[in-house]
């Protein structure tokens, strides 16, 4: 192998993310817009390519189309030098069947892998937001001379429960990976500590190709990769834990080094947000040292008129805030909230409309979603449970394009 190998990225991006409803009811979850200006998949992207990892395939299947575009149209390469971010959508190059899951999306995609023909295959998610430099993850894989690495983060032990989880011995060799376990195992240095898995791997490509083929002709395989071909790898000792915490990244701050989220649900979702607002923000968008990359609309910058007001809020491009007062909240590009109407707590996507004298709390408005005048939001939960979604943690969400009142 080079001292420097020849690394091909893989993000799976099909899953339906259906505890996300209504944001994923016509869009794949790594579309989904967060933060005021990026896309999920924006964050597994801007990481790979910060890291000069240049040939990079996304699996797409689920609603793909504006997940596709967005790759098509901010990700583009020129091509002139062999760089490729390009989405792949479901083949059925084994018949006409779509992908059964994670692993069987690159079963069905191993000519992509024949084609590059890498060192180090990188398999990443989409829909995670964090900050990771992949090269030293990688690097660790190479030295450990095991047939996958997978990026542990450490959580507390009493939390672990609710995640996949590893436990490694002192050496970082796994010897268990448990899904979801009631009795979460403990890091080998800390007994109130738990590695969970991020969904992240690196593999050598030999031990990836050997899994993913021997996985498919199991009949009662999901085909998952956290389920399947990771357990497959630990039980044949060829598996790697990568502790997250000893990722160094440029630019990051104590407080928000080694910052991960899932955001697979509603409450999870809103409170990333809510992780961004604050004086010292818990994840820092400003970071110009790994940037997160995404396109931006040509738009004039926000706009606060007859005394409208932002406070503790982030405010995108084309805003216009008029005799309002918009506290706590993340507002995406070409958002207009109107005279006399509030704005707390809340996540706006483009286009939202908040008509005069509207009230807007604790909720997520979808792209295009109207608030009609005198309108309230987030104040009455049954009424809303009747006519919008209700998260477990009390967040509204109204899904794209809805007109209310």
């Amino acid at each position: 192998m080079r001292n420097q190998p020849h690394v091909l990225g893989i993000v799976l991006a099909g899953g339906e993310g259906k505890r996300l409803y209504p944001l994923t009811a016509d869009r794949a979850k790594p579309a989904v817009p967060f933060g005021g200006a990026y896309r999920l998949i924006d964050f597994v992207l801007s990481n790979l390519v910060n890291a000069g990892y240049m040939r990079i395939c996304v699996l797409t299947q689920y609603k793909s189309h504006s997940l596709d575009r967005h790759i098509s149209q901010t990700w583009r390469m020129s091509g002139l030098t062999g760089e490729y971010i390009t989405p792949v959508p479901a083949q059925q190059r084994l018949g006409p069947r779509w992908y059964t899951g994670s692993a069987d999306a690159i079963f069905q995609s191993l000519n992509l892998i024949h084609d590059e023909r890498p060192d180090v295959v990188v398999v990443f998610g989409a829909d995670h937001v964090y900050r990771m430099d992949p090269r030293q993850m990688v690097a660790e894989h190479v030295a450990s001379g095991a047939g996958v690495t997978v990026a542990g983060i450490r959580v507390p032990r009493s939390e672990a429960h609710a995640f996949g989880c590893i436990d490694a011995d002192a050496d970082g060799k796994i010897t268990r990976f448990l899904e979801k376990p009631k009795d979460p195992p403990h890091t080998a240095d800390d007994p109130d500590v738990t590695f969970a898995s991020m969904g992240n791997y690196v593999f050598s490509t030999d031990a990836l190709l050997e899994a993913i083929r021997a996985d498919s002709e199991v009949g009662d395989s999901a085909h998952d990769m956290g389920g399947d071909i990771i357990p497959a790898l630990v039980a044949a000792g060829q598996a790697h834990v990568y502790d997250f915490a000893d990722n160094v990244v440029p630019g990051a701050t104590a407080r928000d080094s080694g910052y991960w989220r899932d955001v697979g649900t509603l409450d999870a979702f809103y409170d990333a947000h809510m992780d961004l607002v604050s004086v010292h923000p818990v994840f820092n968008l400003y970071n110009q040292l790994w940037p997160i990359r995404s396109s931006f609309e040509m738009l004039p910058p926000a706009k606060f008129v007859q005394g409208g007001l932002a406070q503790d809020s982030m405010v995108g491009e084309g805003c216009i805030i008029s005799a309002a007062t918009v506290r706590h909240s993340v507002l995406s590009s070409d958002v207009v909230v109107e005279d006399g109407a509030t704005v707390e707590g809340s996540v706006l996507m483009p286009g939202v409309r908040v008509g005069k004298g509207a009230v807007v709390r604790r909720a997520i408005l979808d792209k295009n979603v109207v608030i009609g005048p005198g309108e309230i939001i987030g104040v009455d939960h049954e009424r809303d449970r009747q006519r919008y979604t209700l998260s477990p943690g009390g967040v509204v969400a109204v899904g794209k394009g809805v007109r209310v009142g």
